[in-house]
């Protein structure tokens, strides 16, 4: 037995060293530097608004009230639920992905079809062939906060007229929430359709 305590001695001292050092000590280090360096990351990158979380600028929101600026297609709808759907089961919980269609796929065609159709019913003065393609495409992960600046300055006349808002003022707006290429040559100018809305609410007075 003594034999075999000892044979077992230095390699349960290395795998509880390990445990304490990758498991204990090493998480404890990052969270408490990224806490430090960067709390707002580090917490969900939270859009705060008088001490409440109105949403993350790194998640999407569905928006289905005219005077908002709408979001791109989500094949997980965003993951919005009622506080019915939690309590009757009906809502799943947190998840993100895309239907994955094919460019053969009917299903794909039938989706953006009606995409098209609902877009030109709440944007009637928008011809289909200026509707640009990130608001027809759904991402990845069905959770992206971002259009491209064709897609707000697009939407810009319909909110006009459900929000009463001047034109340079929602112009404003949308370039105040505007981000730009990374080191002003990689990737495009995203919007931010959270910070957007959450500017116009405030605009309208839904917010204090």
């Amino acid at each position: 037995m003594s034999i075999f305590l000892k044979g077992i001695k230095k390699p349960l001292m290395v795998t509880l060293a390990l445990l304490l050092i990758c498991g204990v000590a090493y998480p404890l280090l990052f969270t408490g530097l990224s806490q430090l360096i960067f709390p707002n990351q580090a917490n969900g990158s939270l859009v705060m608004i008088d001490g409440k979380a109105m949403g993350s600028q790194l998640v999407g929101q569905d928006f289905t009230d005219t005077r908002f600026m709408k979001s791109r297609p989500s094949a997980v709808n965003y993951n919005t639920y009622t506080q019915e759907d939690k309590e009757n089961g009906s809502y799943a919980g947190i998840g993100s992905g895309s239907k994955n269609f094919g460019p053969s796929n009917p299903k794909l065609a039938e989706r953006v079809k009606e995409d098209i159709d609902a877009f030109l019913n709440a944007n009637p003065s928008v011809k289909q062939e200026d509707i640009p393609t990130d608001l027809l495409t759904a991402s990845g992960s069905g959770l992206d906060p971002h259009i491209s600046a064709a897609s707000a300055a697009v939407q810009i006349q319909a909110l006009v007229e459900n929000t009463g808002l001047s034109e340079d003022k929602l112009k404003n707006i949308v370039k105040e929430n505007t981000k730009g290429k990374v080191l002003g040559i990689f990737g495009e100018e995203t919007v931010n359709v959270l910070k957007v809305n959450l500017e116009i609410a405030k605009e309208l007075g839904l917010l204090n």
